[in-house]
């Protein structure tokens, strides 16, 4: 059984790359890999699902406590072969930039996994060592077990390894050279979700027949070769046979959600059915509950508002009772309008008063904890629940029922709608973290089924 984790001293250092290379070739070799990203990160999943279908899962220990992670880890990775887990930001970087909580070290130490540190050597040699041995030495254990150098040509490679193994005590387990295949897009929400890049699977696998001829196999299974802890499997909820129907907008428009939230709504007795907010007509028939999560609205927002009959029966439906949870792009479709990115501001839903606009920088962002006041569909009152919001678009009527509160900084704000049938609002709800969130959504469609059932 194959465990590692890769990280990196920073961003940009090649974890992306390395990790969906690693996973195809895992998968080449038959060692049936998943993965798993460290963070609140949708899109990387993305990667390992679309371009390799590869399993892939978060881990994120602000949204969810050790224990759960443990038990998603294990979950999760039953049954394959190898797991690699990729890191978020620096090795350190977590919660606010100045502590290690929720960083990709925690998630390493929390699971004892191994750590292939991913280093990229531009205009650095020495010092790249110095730099190594600070990572080992700023928290004990670190757990990162070798090297791997990223956009590093084979004569620098072939001079660096001894150098750096001789300085910093570890192994240099192989490198990458620079390719065109490994050059990913970006945009304001960070890379290009997988299907939007042309020819990506192509492109990794391209890449993962060069690291299949620079990755040292032997060392490799040597560090990260992990037998012991996968004897038993682990206990999974009991589900209902027959679930209670939860529609869940999924499309291009809308495709930023947590594979373990929809298992989260199976696990307390719904049956997921997804519609396209962009070519369906309207929602499906049987829907108890609508969950509308976030994405890339904005991107979409002139077919969307074209598609009339499906903003008419999402307004309807969230008007008539039906329990709703929108976030983020979701709670943008729910508003009146939404600039798009061509300037223009489109009729979306209409469920909701504000107006999507596009701003200059990231509005809000980061993890907050919302509070709530008062009871509603997914909060008891004075209960805090652990988010995360991230986006480039605000809403001109952003609600005021819940408090929004940085866990560092103090500082808070007033967001979001709702009430007893009701979440609407920027944050990003993270279930798994907290399964009673997913349990009252799907107690209170059963009562909108029992409520539809006497007026029928």
């Amino acid at each position: 059984m194959v465990e590692l984790m890769i990280s990196a001293p920073a961003s940009g250092s090649g974890k992306t790359v390395l990790t969906c290379a690693l996973l195809g070739l895992l998968k080449n070799r038959g060692l049936d890999p998943c993965a798993f990203k460290c963070g609140p990160d949708y899109i990387d999943p993305m990667f390992h699902r679309s371009a390799l279908g590869v399993d892939s899962h978060n881990l994120d220990l602000f949204l969810s406590d050790e224990d759960t992670v443990r038990e998603l880890y294990r979950r999760y990775g039953w049954g394959h072969g190898s797991v690699v887990a990729e890191g978020a930001m620096g090795f350190y970087d977590g919660l606010g930039g100045s502590t290690d909580r929720a960083s990709a070290w925690h998630a390493a130490d929390t699971l004892g996994l191994p750590v292939l540190l991913a280093a990229r050597p531009k205009g650095a040699s020495l010092t790249l060592a110095a730099q190594i041995k600070g990572l080992l030495e700023f928290r004990t254990p670190s757990r990162i077990a070798g090297i791997f150098l990223t956009d590093c040509s084979p004569m620098l490679a072939k001079s660096l390894t001894p150098m750096l193994e001789g300085e910093t005590g570890l192994p240099v387990v192989g490198y990458l050279p620079h390719l065109e295949e490994a050059v990913l897009e970006s945009r304001h929400l960070g890379l290009q979700t997988a299907g939007e890049i042309e020819n990506l699977t192509a492109r990794i696998q391209r890449v993962a027949r060069t690291l299949d001829d620079t990755l040292d196999w032997e060392k490799f299974f040597t560090l990260f070769d992990r037998r012991a802890g996968w004897e038993t499997p682990p206990e999974l909820p009991r589900r209902e046979q027959e679930g209670i129907p939860v529609a869940v907008a999924r499309d291009e428009a809308f495709c930023f959600t947590y594979a373990e939230t929809l298992d989260a709504l199976e696990d307390a007795g719904a049956e997921l059915v997804f519609f396209s907010p962009l070519r369906d007509e309207k929602i499906p028939e049987a829907a108890c509950a609508l969950y509308l999560p976030g994405g890339y609205p904005e991107l979409y927002a002139a077919q969307l508002a074209e598609n009339r009959s499906m903003r008419e029966s999402v307004r309807a439906a969230a008007s008539g009772g039906m329990p709703t949870v929108a976030e983020c792009g979701g709670f943008l479709y729910l508003g009146r309008a939404l600039e798009g990115m061509d300037g223009k501001s489109h009729p979306m839903a209409g469920y909701l008063p504000g107006e999507g606009l596009r701003k200059e920088r990231l509005v809000r962002f980061g993890y907050t904890k919302l509070a709530a006041d008062t009871d509603s569909l997914l909060f008891r009152a004075g209960e805090s629940v652990p988010v995360h919001e991230f986006h480039y678009w605000d809403s001109t009527h952003n609600g005021e029922d819940l408090t929004s509160l940085k866990p560092l900084t103090g500082r808070s704000w007033r967001c979001g709608f709702v009430n007893d049938r009701l979440y609407a609002a920027f944050p990003h709800l993270y279930f798994p973290g907290r399964p009673v969130l997913a349990q009252r959504l799907v107690q209170a469609a059963k009562l909108y089924r029992k409520e539809r059932s006497h007026h029928e």
